[in-house]
């Protein structure tokens, strides 16, 4: 095993410094931010500090069941014909070139499978999809929630569902509509009542049906941890029996508009926060147990940092770390079973306040971080040891800020690390981000 990792660690090491190598001024930029960090993280100035994390797009690795399309273009990409997937660029660059991409943009560079998730707040979403709808192989709108009411269970979401975008998307490209089902239901209604498990299970497919949906992408295991119910051995048995029921009736449903294939279930697992798995972590055994009866993983390996641990979101390191930890011990049919995952990756980001110790923090979109690039013209700065870009920049007040921000080869590089493990990737969410990151997919 320690053989494979080290032969796996030399390729990944390659495929970074061929994505990395018109950068000529990394070293310096990367002493910089670790002198930048160190005054940042240590000082006892009396000024607030403000770190704004921006999101990378976010990316999940997912494994499909069955071959998807992966017919892809010859053709370069307009970011690479730009000189843009470099570590060398600069704000005026990110200005003037943002909303640009390809002529065609209906041509794949990414040959795995991709999943897009979109939210009923950001409309931008829907028109991504849209413009670019043949990028993706999946599309996953925010719509559902299983929620208790009372003894009884109820499937709310369906005034989110828009009609008319889901038959212009099939009208123009083959992206599959699966959209996000969370389970809000109080897990001890639902998981000690087999009436209620096979309720939950009817209620999910027959929306597919009436709905004429490709399947559902399911969430669950962070509301059962916050519920208690992993650190109880009888009850994760029982969650993962009810994750096993719902895939194996949802794949005995062909699809109304193609016979030949079933539903699909794509379920959402969180990454471990540490080197070694907590209780409440999705870890090999529950993979194993799953693996079956689930069509794809989408692995959501961004929010690395926060207000506890400031700094970039989704560290290239750390991705890689977090599919050694979930494959480890899978010995049979590795390659095939890390094919399942889709690495997530989001657009948007966070802002920490630190007044010597971080105190909080919230979200921040392309369009703000355009703004920030506009008022303040930063120096955009490659950070090595995570492989994303950032700047700083002081307000007013003399408070000093740090961001950092998805670029296209921050993005490029999580694209080879998932094609590394034959995996896919999922994007948290398409309305959020810069129109040229489209481009790479």
């Amino acid at each position: 095993m320690a053989k494979k990792r080290e032969r796996r660690a030399a390729s990944r090491a390659d495929n970074q410094s061929e994505l990395t190598q018109r950068a000529s001024a990394e070293k310096s930029s990367g002493s910089r931010v670790e002198a930048d960090r160190k005054r940042i993280t240590t000082s006892t100035a009396t000024a607030t500090t403000v770190l704004l994390l921006i999101v990378f797009p976010a990316i999940s690795m997912i494994i499909y069941r069955y071959a998807p399309n992966t017919s892809t273009s010859s053709e370069v990409p307009y970011v690479h014909r730009r000189g843009l997937v470099d570590a060398d660029i600069n704000y005026r660059q990110v200005l003037d070139e943002n909303m640009k991409t390809s002529e065609n943009s209906s041509l794949r560079n990414f040959k795995n499978p991709v999943l897009a998730y979109i939210t009923p707040w950001n409309s931008q979403g829907y028109d991504m999809a849209k413009k670019f709808s043949n990028k993706f192989t999946h599309l996953s709108p925010v719509w559902y929630e299983l929620k208790s009411q009372g003894t009884k269970l109820v499937l709310e979401g369906r005034h989110n569902a828009d009609k008319g975008w889901i038959m212009e998307i099939r009208r123009i490209g083959n992206a599959q509509i699966l959209p996000r089902v969370v389970l809000e239901a109080i897990p001890v209604d639902l998981l000690k009542k087999k009436k209620q498990m096979n309720k939950a299970v009817n209620l999910i497919i027959a929306e597919c049906k009436e709905m004429e949906y490709d399947g559902i992408v399911l969430e669950s295991w962070s509301r059962w941890a916050a519920y208690g119910v992993l650190h109880d051995p009888d009850m994760r048995k029982t969650a993962l029996q009810f994750i096993r029921q719902l895939g194996q009736a949802i794949h005995l449903v062909s699809l109304e508009q193609n016979r030949s294939q079933r539903l699909q279930l794509v379920y959402v697992i969180g990454p471990p926060r540490s080197e070694t798995l907590e209780e409440y972590d999705f870890g090999p055994e529950d993979l194993r147990s799953l693996s079956d009866d689930i069509d794809g993983f989408s692995l959501m390996t961004y929010d690395f940092s926060g207000p506890q641990n400031p700094g970039p979101n989704a560290p290239l390191k750390w991705i890689h770390s977090t599919m050694l930890l979930l494959l480890d011990g899978v010995t049979r049919n590795r390659q095939k079973v890390s094919q399942r995952f889709s690495l997530v990756s989001t657009f948007t980001g966070m802002i920490l306040l630190f007044l010597e110790v971080c105190l909080g923090g919230g979200p921040i979109v392309g369009r703000e971080y355009l703004s920030l690039l506009e008022q303040h013209r930063p120096q955009l700065q490659w950070e090595k040891n995570s492989a994303e870009h950032f700047f700083l920049y002081s307000d007013n007040q003399n408070v000093k800020h740090v961001v950092f921000y998805p670029s296209p080869l921050s993005i490029a590089m999580r694209l080879q690390e998932a094609l590394s493990w034959g995996a896919g990737i999922s994007i948290w969410e398409i309305g959020q981000g810069l129109e040229y990151f489209f481009d790479i997919l």
